[in-house]
């Protein structure tokens, strides 16, 4: 498995590689697979309780892992699964403001599921990601 690069970006990334033995994100040639991230903050990895900001950091969360993979971020993603808890009007809402945001020149394809739990305790969004990077 020489051909795949694994990634774990400091802080979040770095603990989780080291508690529950998983990478952020993976390079096989041209493109980068992001484990589900979450809203928490990158400093303190405390999740805010409102549900807008934490779409807002899992976001940002997604283009840290795949600029720390190589990746030009968001503009080279194609696939986005999403998981909520719960989801609700709210929620689509934040993700389609986010889409317009880091996404203004493309429509990636988009799976957007309710589940029960997710991670982490206080987690209520977890964003995975699929992009192709040509370099």
């Amino acid at each position: 498995m020489s051909h795949l690069q694994y990634y774990a970006y400091p802080g979040k990334g770095e603990t989780a590689r080291k508690k529950f033995k998983y990478s952020q994100a993976v390079r096989i040639g041209d493109r980068i697979e992001c484990a589900g991230q979450g809203g928490w903050d990158p400093q303190s990895e405390v999740f805010p309780t409102e549900i807008n900001a934490q779409i807002d950091l899992a976001f940002e969360n997604v283009e840290r892992n795949l600029n720390d993979a190589g990746g030009e971020g968001w503009s080279q993603v194609f696939r986005v699964n999403s998981y909520h808890v719960p989801i609700n009007n709210e929620a689509l809402t934040a993700m389609v403001r986010n889409f317009r945001k880091w996404m203004p020149d493309h429509e990636p394809i988009w799976t957007c599921v309710g589940v029960t739990r997710l991670g982490e305790d206080d987690m209520r969004v977890e964003i995975e990601v699929v992009a192709h990077d040509q370099k």
